[in-house]
């Protein structure tokens, strides 16, 4: 049977929309040069997926965090154990703002990338991707940090369902050269609010907490190692700040002499912190370098 022109040009035109569409479609994800860095961030931009390798990662060594000992020791040996193929735990680290939450896996990347250790930084935003992440790494002889930094959610967020999956694992098994190390302020990962209490119930003396509130600490729960961390001493302040000044190349008389000075800095910030002591050691420094 002949086509009539008008029906050829109708699917000659229905083709090239097609070919359109199919460009515009997402591709399977394609693996990045695994040679190319240490760390790596997952990005998604107009509805493509890859892993861009991080050429300048934040180098910051362990022995820079100062007054977190505890915690450095416990997510080391959980580290060490991850490498050597026996097993280790996903760690949420939780607490005051600034303390060396993110410092601390960043310096573990730093103290074990030439063991095979490699960090991918995923954005919250794009947690519903970390099932395709898991299928990419899963046959790497490296071993792998999905690092989720400042990670918090609202209700009925889908990138809470998807970390959920991933941290317990769905059909599939979790992959044994994975683990998920999550930093946030939030304790349970989401907002708590005093409405919420209303929902307990006394059984037998005994208080059970409300399914909302069961629903907020079953995330928290799935990390199998908590660190917490606290606002620092005006002693361990100081101590950050000193350690710090030393690295800048500070004069030791200069140090005594900055006390006062780093004292007012961290009264108009609102916070002792490893942050705060970072950035006055910047600035005095960069202050003396100038003057000089």
């Amino acid at each position: 049977m002949t086509k009539s022109p008008e029906l050829a040009a109708l699917l000659a035109r229905a083709e090239r929309v097609l070919d359109r569409l199919e460009s515009m479609l997402p591709g399977p994800v394609e693996a990045p040069d695994w040679h190319a860095a240490t760390a790596f961030r997952w990005r998604r931009r107009h509805g493509q997926a890859r892993l861009e390798p991080v050429t300048v990662p934040h180098r910051i060594r362990l022995a820079d965090l100062k007054d977190v000992d505890q915690q450095k020791r416990r997510i080391e040996q959980n580290t060490r154990q991850f490498l050597a193929g026996r097993h280790a735990n996903n760690v949420l680290l939780t607490g005051a703002r600034g303390t060396g939450k993110s410092s601390l896996v960043k310096a573990v990347l730093t103290a074990h990338a030439k063991r095979g250790l490699r960090l991918i930084e995923v954005d919250k935003g794009d947690l519903i991707d970390l099932p395709d992440i898991v299928e990419l790494v899963r046959e790497r002889p490296e071993r792998f940090i999905l690092f989720c930094d400042d990670l918090s959610f609202e209700e009925g967020e889908a990138a809470y369902k998807a970390l959920k999956s991933v941290l317990d694992g769905s059909v599939s098994a979790v992959a044994d050269n994975v683990l998920i190390y999550a930093t946030s302020n939030r304790r349970h990962l989401m907002p708590e609010f005093m409405d919420e209490n209303l929902q307990s119930r006394h059984v037998d003396g005994e208080v059970h907490p409300g399914e909302a509130v069961e629903e907020k600490i079953s995330l928290s729960e799935r990390f199998g190692l908590w660190l917490s961390f606290y606002p620092f001493s005006q002693d361990e302040y100081l101590h950050v700040v000193a350690h710090w000044l030393k690295q800048f190349k500070v004069p030791a008389k200069a140090i005594d002499s900055a006390r006062g000075e780093a004292l007012q800095w961290a009264l108009m910030r609102g916070s002792r912190s490893g942050r705060v002591a970072w950035q006055f050691a910047r600035d005095y420094a960069g202050r003396l370098e100038d003057d000089a």
